[in-house]
């Protein structure tokens, strides 16, 4: 059986990677797991200079999912250059780091310092919910993803991936933009945006009010996405959004998807990914699939 999939230019073993945010650096579940046996890991967000994010509460676990208000807290590119990049250099998978920022020249010149690191590939983040600055500021309508996404591209020469945020009333247009940006890939969703208030104190338990919403409870809607931009679009898309095993992999993968993150899953159990990794192999071995990357796209819609 074959399970490498080839993802926007960068190959992995299998379609299976962790979503950035849900996985750090890598040096907790390293622990629990031998790194290498990922098709890829997308590192925590990523800026041009340290950020301290936002001020507590800044997660809450909700029905089938988790609210967070992180804001993108991270020690800063030169940072991730020198002490965790050496350390994800030890595993044999793929490093793909997400990038963001609050303005388009902090992303050109990120993208200018990521391109001359050992690292797989670029996940531009334009699609955080929870900062005040960035993100969603860009990756809300066509003309913003495709001016970011076309600067960053000026300055990076390896595959770049956009991640899209699901609070558009278009998805299929906003992936349109990327694409006509010149990136290599899509993946998405990222958090839905979401609210969680204390009947007591009559106040949003999040300081910053509102906050991505993950886990299962999302996972309908970010199928639904991905399928329509898998129609939309020629450029590979990397699915999350709820992902919990095997089964749900699949799902993503027959929707579109090339390969699949595993975001809030990893707070469910570290062993997530490498659980979905062998039940994939059981869904080839069920029905006899000899290259995972046939099941892509071939979903049968009724009607």
């Amino acid at each position: 059986m074959n399970t490498e999939v080839n993802l926007a230019g960068i190959k992995m073993k299998n379609p299976v990677t962790v979503a950035s945010g849900t996985f750090g650096y890598g040096r907790e579940f390293s622990q629990f797991f031998d790194l290498s046996k990922l098709g890829g890991i997308i590192t925590k967000g990523t800026s041009l200079k340290p950020r301290s994010g936002n001020k507590p509460s800044r997660v809450y676990e909700t029905a089938s999912g988790m609210l967070n208000s992180i804001g993108l807290q991270n020690p800063g590119v030169e940072y991730f250059a020198q002490n965790d990049l050496p350390f994800l250099k030890k595993f044999d998978t793929a490093i793909i780091v997400n990038a963001c920022g609050s303005c388009i020249e902090e992303y050109v010149e990120l993208g200018k310092i990521l391109n001359t690191l050992p690292i797989d590939g670029v996940e531009l983040n334009l699609s955080c919910p929870n900062v005040k600055a960035g993100c969603m500021a860009f990756g809300n309508t066509y003309e913003g993803v495709k001016q970011v996404t076309s600067e960053v591209r000026k300055v990076l020469d390896k595959p770049l991936i956009v991640k899209l945020t699901p609070n558009v009333t278009d998805i299929a247009s906003i992936a349109k933009a990327v694409e006509d940006a010149g990136a290599d890939g899509v993946s998405l969703i990222n958090t839905l945006l979401g609210m969680k208030i204390d009947i007591d104190k009559r106040r949003p338990v999040l300081a910053n009010n509102t906050g991505g919403l993950s886990g299962p409870a999302i996972k309908p809607v970010a199928v639904r996405m991905v399928y329509q931009v898998a129609q939309a679009v020629n450029i590979p898309v990397l699915g999350m959004g709820g992902i919990i095993n095997g089964e749900d992999a699949i799902e993503f993968m027959l929707a579109g998807a090339n390969a699949i993150s595993i975001g809030a899953g990893n707070f469910i159990h570290p062993l997530t990914s490498i659980h979905t990794i062998e039940e994939i192999e059981n869904y080839m071995e069920k029905y006899h699939i000899e290259d995972i990357n046939r099941i892509v796209g071939t979903v049968q819609m009724n009607g």
